[in-house]
């Protein structure tokens, strides 16, 4: 899609309480930069180019989720520091969770870069969508995120991805509704859920989902989605363009 047939795009209002007074919406952007603390850039001399590349940070998805957070007039937690230091999109343990950058680390390295970046932030935002939960409040977490048009060498077709457990009613719904206004009200985009990623597959709303669904329905509900936005719609890109997108977005919002 061209960014002059997008920018067309004419912005409706967002209604926020169209799904209820309960509804609140939260936004997150794990990769919104490239940025490696002072302590540890000796571990990547050499390596400029990878972290400004995809594997270093997601280009343009803060963008896109500043804007969001305006429109939507809510709460955006977000993170400037590379995914090259440590995955804030993993759970511990996991083995993408340090790069082989910093995976050879001691031990004891390893958990202090834990519990300066990847701990804090998580903690963060738990602690907002608990505190939001127990209120008994439906909130929607919708998380940010870009990915690169070309991988192994393959063009990706995919415009926007909307990740989400299948296996949850609650968010099969709300990405199928999201999914039909978007591709109705932009008909050239191409629309795919579960993809280029599964969205069950290890991440924070993943661990969100497993949190939540253990308190059962005396509190509120959780609905987690990822926002995968293809690179090439978005970076680089003008500020009308970044606000066409995110304007659409949240138009389409269920």
């Amino acid at each position: 899609m061209s960014p002059e047939r997008l920018s067309s795009v004419k912005k409706k209002s967002v209604h926020l309480g169209q799904s209820g007074p309960e509804t609140q919406f939260v936004l997150t952007c794990e990769h919104g930069g490239n940025q490696i603390p002072a302590a540890y850039r000796p571990l990547f001399a050499g390596a400029v180019e990878t972290l400004k590349s995809h594997r270093g940070w997601d280009p343009g998805a803060l963008r896109v989720a500043e804007t969001m957070s305006q429109i939507l007039e809510t709460r955006l937690f977000f993170s400037k520091t590379s995914r090259l230091l440590i995955e804030l999109n993993r759970s511990l343990g996991h083995r993408s969770l340090f790069s082989e950058f910093t995976a050879s680390l001691p031990v004891e390295e390893r958990q202090t870069i834990t519990d300066r970046h990847w701990a804090p932030y998580r903690n963060e935002v738990t602690a907002h969508l608990d505190t939001m939960i127990e209120r008994g409040s439906r909130v929607i977490h919708l998380s940010v995120h870009s990915f690169t048009p070309v991988w192994e060498n393959k063009l990706r077709r995919t415009n926007i991805g909307l990740l989400y457990n299948p296996r949850r009613a609650s968010e099969r719904s709300f990405c199928g509704q999201w999914k039909s206004n978007l591709q109705a009200a932009q008909p050239d985009l191409v629309i795919h859920s579960n993809q280029p990623y599964q969205g069950k597959a290890d991440g924070f709303t993943t661990s969100l989902r497993r949190r939540f669904d253990q308190h059962g329905s005396s509190r509120g509900e959780y609905i987690g989605v990822e926002i995968e936005i293809n690179q090439a719609m978005i970076h680089p890109a003008s500020a009308a363009q970044i606000k066409s997108i995110a304007g659409l977005l949240c138009d389409c919002l269920p």
